[in-house]
């Protein structure tokens, strides 16, 4: 009877040319070859299951073939064969891992080294997970490395090269094999499949090449798992069964509740990841692994046609979150996700923590960059909440303090928002120097044009108003101009105001039933604005409502009245 094979043994590279996704490191050992500069020493480093012992065995076989030394082992001389299968005499293979001891390591390979090749060109010791050896070991093995005699050439194999000392690092030659991708392991899992007439789907293909996790080995062990429960046809929910993987299109259901900020939709995918019996701690790393495909898809479009990044089928999906997020919303999240999954490792409910990770996914949603804010207020624009997104409606942000030197504060500032769902944006105000036109308006008397002008600009301008307007040291009105009088230090807002001035004639003019000029001049300092909107009210009857209407005249006040719908509840003075 014969004895079945399994898939990792059965296609293990035979060539260079096999070996997947290391082009850099087998190049380089067929030059060195076809060169004849041939190292006494090899150390081959990198994760578990990229090639490191098999690439080690291929150039075994490439020196001690027949017609070698060769790049391209015949496969079909004793020495190929037998170093293929693990039993030429000349080449030892050692396992570090049970081999620790300064013992072994004279008795196998010092002692070994004296014989000459029994019937190869050279005596080839290929240790395997040599960071496994002991200090001694090494300190035995290091002397040998560095004079070895010429017919012996020493393969090392490690996943963890930082525990290699650099003595035996400094004289070897050392090269590191790199993860394989999901796409190339993809490939092979293909090939694989068609000669062993194993029908299998492109989804079930890529979930496991992504559970290989860049292990050509895991992949093709789990595609041997699968193959045994499902036979000849392999799905996707053969492979999340048998696997436990999280399949893709839920992963997309949960972002795309998301971003439509449903939390309710939320809770019913976290509630199916619990009933399909998946790991959670899986479906949090899972996830963050799609938001930094998400992300990379927002930065650069064209990786959209990666596979790595989505699958044919996902493509559409993807970039339609790559739009409904901001960079800043993904970064976020995966920050929420990576910290969900390091909670839930010692939760007795994990399921809480999956639910309250979606749920705060979905308010970090809400926050604007201060960058942004920041922006807003210089460019004398509200701040923009970036990529539009479904069904969101603006958001509380945090309200700055005024500035420093103030006579007042503001104690308490309270937004009153609607429901999220339900409330409509605010149209913003136009930002300073835009091109929208005030609205007309009918012609006053003489005696009312100041307080009815300055009305009308904050009622069609407010924002403009708080920044600019208020801040005049005071506004005088002369036969057909209306003068704005600045401190010397407020130059930046002379200019934003002459930004606006044709829109402002326009105001003035249709008010005085004539043609009216806006100037602005620059006036002395010291003095204290005293521009206001409507008519001059009395003084205040007390301390606290002087303190009220300081408050009104500043202008980092004003913006955030203007901007967050808020009012001021109470003021104190400090």
């Amino acid at each position: 009877m014969a004895t079945y094979q399994v898939l990792a043994r059965k296609w293990r590279p035979q060539r260079f040319e096999d070996v997947i996704g290391q082009r850099g490191v087998t190049q380089t050992l067929r030059n060195a070859i076809a060169a004849k500069r041939i190292a006494q020493s090899f150390l081959f480093s990198g994760p578990r299951g990229v090639g490191k012992t098999t690439t080690a065995r291929i150039l075994a076989r490439g020196l001690n073939c027949v017609n070698g030394p060769t790049a391209d082992p015949c496969g079909e001389c004793d020495a190929c064969v037998e170093i293929a299968q693990g039993r030429d005499i000349d080449v030892l293979e050692i396992d570090a891992a049970t081999n620790t001891q300064v013992d072994k390591v004279r008795e196998v390979i010092i002692a070994g080294l004296r014989t000459t090749p029994a019937r190869d060109r050279y005596k080839i010791f290929i240790i395997d997970e040599v960071h496994r050896l002991s200090a001694q070991a090494f300190d035995a093995l290091l002397k040998s490395i560095e004079e070895p005699p010429p017919h012996v050439i020493f393969m090392m194999a490690t996943t963890e090269p930082q525990k290699v000392p650099a003595t035996i690092q400094s004289r070897s030659q050392v090269f590191e094999l790199k993860a394989i991708g999901i796409k190339p392991i993809a490939d092979q899992l293909r090939r694989i499949a068609d000669a062993e007439k194993i029908q299998v789907d492109e989804a079930a293909l890529m979930l496991l090449a992504r559970a290989g996790d860049g292990s050509m080995r895991d992949a093709q062990s789990a595609f041997d798992q699968v193959i045994a429960f499902a036979g000849d046809t392999l799905t996707a929910d053969d492979v999340s069964t048998v696997l436990g993987l999280v399949r893709r299109d839920l992963l997309l259901d949960i972002a795309e509740a998301v971003s439509r900020e449903d939390g309710a939709a939320a809770f019913d995918l976290a509630g199916r990841a619990v009933e399909s019996g998946y790991d959670l701690k899986l479906v949090v790393r899972e996830l963050a692994r799609l938001v930094r495909d998400i992300l990379v898809v927002n930065i650069d479009g064209t990786r959209l046609n990666d596979l790595e990044i989505a699958a044919e089928g996902e493509q559409d999906r993807v970039r339609g979150l790559a739009a409904a997020f901001s960079a800043e919303d993904l970064m976020r999240a995966f920050d929420v996700l990576t910290k969900a999954e390091y909670e839930i490792r010692g939760s007795g409910e994990p399921r809480y923590h999956l639910e309250m990770a979606l749920l705060r996914w979905v308010h970090l949603r809400k926050l604007v960059p201060i960058s942004d804010l920041i922006e807003g207020l210089e460019n004398g624009r509200p701040p923009s909440a970036g990529p539009p997104r479904a069904a969101a409606a603006p958001a509380p942000r945090p309200v700055p303090r005024p500035a420093p030197g103030n006579a007042a504060t503001v104690k308490a500032v309270e937004a009153r928002r609607e429901s999220a769902k339900a409330a409509e944006p605010a149209p913003a105000p136009p930002p300073v120097g835009s091109e929208q036109q005030i609205p007309h308006v009918k012609a006053v008397a003489s005696a009312d044009f100041k307080d009815a002008f300055l009305s009308e600009v904050r009622n069609a301008k407010k924002f403009f108003y708080g920044t600019v307007v208020a801040q005049a040291q005071r506004v005088d009105v002369e036969r057909e101009r209306v003068v704005f009088t600045y401190a010397p230090q407020h130059k930046a807002l002379r200019v934003q105001l002459d930004q606006s001035r044709a829109q402002l004639e326009t105001l003035a003019s249709e008010l005085a039933g004539r043609r009216m000029a806006v100037v602005s001049v620059e006036g002395t300092a010291g003095a204290a604005p005293k521009a206001e909107a409507g008519p001059e009210e009395p003084p205040a009857p007390d301390r606290k409502a002087e303190l009220r209407q300081q408050a009104l005249a500043d202008s980092g006040v004003q913006a955030m009245l203007d901007v967050f719908a808020a009012e001021i509840k109470d003021v104190e003075e400090r």
